[in-house]
């Protein structure tokens, strides 16, 4: 049985290479998806391997840290 309309396939999404900039399928068809190629996909796993990519560490004694510090110690001395 065929329903009427027939079977559509959404339009594939075109995006930018994460590593490249290219533009690039974002489907099923797309194995390297979000990438444009299996290179590209390679040299970003590459790049996490080599801890090219990092979250930023605040420092140990940030004048945050010691307000929080000092805002808990002046409870403590409540009790």
């Amino acid at each position: 049985m065929s329903k009427e309309g027939g079977d559509k396939v959404p339009a594939a999404r075109i995006v930018r290479c994460p590593s490249c900039g290219k533009s690039t399928r974002y489907d099923a068809t797309n194995p390297d998806r979000p990438f444009c190629s299996d290179r590209c996909r390679t040299m970003d796993i590459a790049q996490w391997a080599d801890e090219g990519y990092r979250i930023p560490l605040k420092p140990e004694n940030s004048d945050s840290d010691q307000e929080v510090k000092r805002h808990v110690d002046d409870e403590d001395e409540g009790y």
